[in-house]
């Protein structure tokens, strides 16, 4: 089997295995729902019924945010790979999510009403993971070293952590309680009147992907060589950092602090694919990541009626130590 094949092979393998979890996601549950249930609910809805109002209420939105949320965290972490030519780096990794969280842990803590909205808390998470991208673009001009980058994300990401614990210290009740459950991660907490918004900004991220492309796969080759194909190399780190800040403020403000799947999966793929065609390298990100996370979502509800477990934390105990096994090669 030549290389081309193998590649179309294994992404329609895992396209066919993001159709099977979409539809036991949408018919798994304490309720049992035939395909008759599934079609009506998206295409013939009745509130009076109640199989489709599971589906359609609940069911449904879990499903398209475990498919947007994983490739939009996947494709954030691939621009971010490329971006500081590090395996290593990714949103969670190199502090843009911390960033997201310092940003909604003011607004949920400070006990104002707009941040609790839809608005506040996407605004928020948004200008958290762009001021902090911009932040991380300024210091790897001076951290040139890979690990060294690598370290300085994760004491970034325990400075904000204490900042956060000295904000929940200092919080009324109510607004820690809302500030704790959005940290811990879920995709429970979409409704189906916002899957249109948010499918619509990942859409747009994906387009401005799509758009520098042809610059990602020069990059790669180094800064010089981007320069001398006269590609602007100020405004392709940019729009790096802001399509990956809105990626990753989108699904942090939706469903919280996702780790480890922007590191994971683009590495995946680069094994997996061994080619830096960003435009493959996009298609397949997508795929793996929308695959990962409604795999992950499907063992959450399976182990429901024993124990409730974060979306974060199922992410963390399945990626970091694939994440320590890039390391160790890293290392090696």
């Amino acid at each position: 089997m030549n290389s081309s094949h193998f590649k179309k092979v294994i992404l329609l393998l895992v396209s066919i295995g993001i159709i099977i979890l979409v539809i036991l996601g949408l018919r798994i549950g304490d309720i049992p729902t035939g395909f008759s249930d599934i079609y009506n609910a998206v295409f013939n809805y009745s509130e009076n019924n109640l199989s489709e109002l599971i589906i359609r209420e609940i069911r449904l939105p879990r499903v398209c945010i475990a498919v947007i949320s994983g490739a939009a965290l996947s494709i954030a972490g691939m621009l971010m790979q490329t971006l500081f030519q590090n395996p290593l780096a990714g949103p969670y990794v190199l502090g843009i999510n911390s960033g997201s969280s310092l940003t909604v842990a003011l607004g949920l803590l400070s006990g104002v009403q707009f941040f609790n909205s839809e608005l506040g808390l996407i605004g928020s998470a948004l200008l958290g993971a762009f001021v902090f991208g911009l932040f991380i673009l300024f210091t790897a001009s001076f951290i040139r070293n890979q690990i060294g980058l690598l370290l300085f994300g994760v004491m970034l990401g325990s400075f904000v952590a204490a900042i956060i614990t000295i904000l929940e210290a200092s919080s009324q009740a109510q607004s820690l309680k809302a500030f704790a459950l959005w940290s811990m991660g879920s995709l429970n907490g979409v409704s189906i009147e916002q899957v249109p918004l948010i499918s619509l900004v990942f859409i747009l991220g994906c387009f401005g992907t799509l758009l520098i492309v042809k610059p990602l796969n020069v990059l790669v080759l180094g800064e010089d060589e981007c320069r001398l194909m006269g590609y602007n190399l100020k405004s392709l780190r940019l729009a790096i950092v802001f399509i990956t800040a809105l990626f990753t403020g989108l699904i942090t403000a939706f469903c919280g602090p996702i780790a480890f799947v922007g590191l994971a999966v683009p590495n995946l793929t680069r094994m997996l694919f061994k080619t830096q065609n960003h435009f493959l390298l996009l298609l397949a990100n997508m795929l793996f990541g929308a695959f990962f996370i409604l795999s992950c979502d499907l063992i959450i509800q399976a182990l429901s009626d024993t124990i409730l477990v974060p979306i974060n934390a199922l992410t963390s105990l399945v990626g970091a130590p694939f994440v320590i096994y890039i390391l160790i090669r890293k290392l090696r």
